[in-house]
């Protein structure tokens, strides 16, 4: 099985990265879209970043047209409004699929390695969110409707 710091994604700039330049941090890995209900949790990600970075926390932002078309912009018009409206600091990254035949490598990981409910692998959507240790381990799901917030007690375990 392909290890999560094997797969290459890339930057909102379309600059390639690889995940192994997050090995040793604790990830919260959430699929975005500027346009739906959940949108205002960009806020509570961004106070998690903020709260946390120093301690090796790092959000990654992948934003996807998915579900409901929440999401039509191009990444220059996805990245002005993250910082216009929610001064989003963490790394974003170009549009991607997360479900179907086109889902993006590191999706499939994560929904391998994280199935959701009855042990579906699909994601439900938009802000569907994956914590993951600093070894690289996928340790929990959370659905859309679970908020940021609610995650903190979580991420202060994986950052001791």
């Amino acid at each position: 099985m392909t290890s999560l710091y094997d797969i290459e994604v890339n930057t909102i700039q379309r600059q390639p990265q690889s995940m192994a330049d997050y090995k040793g941090k604790v990830l919260l890995v959430v699929n975005v879209a500027s346009k739906c209900g959940f949108t205002p949790q960009y806020k509570g990600l961004e106070a998690l970043y903020r709260q946390y970075k120093d301690r090796g926390l790092e959000i990654l932002g992948f934003p996807c047209d998915q579900f409901g078309h929440q999401e039509p912009g191009s990444e220059e018009e996805i990245a002005s409004f993250c910082s216009m409206n929610y001064e989003v600091s963490f790394p974003m990254f170009a549009k991607i699929e997360v479900n179907g035949d086109g889902a993006h490598p590191l999706y499939r990981k994560l929904k391998s390695d994280a199935p959701g409910v009855l042990g579906s692998e699909g994601i439900k959507w938009n802000f569907t969110k994956f914590l993951i240790d600093r070894d690289g381990k996928v340790v929990k799901r959370y659905g859309s409707v679970d908020k940021p917030e609610s995650i903190a007690a979580d991420i202060e375990k994986l950052l001791g």
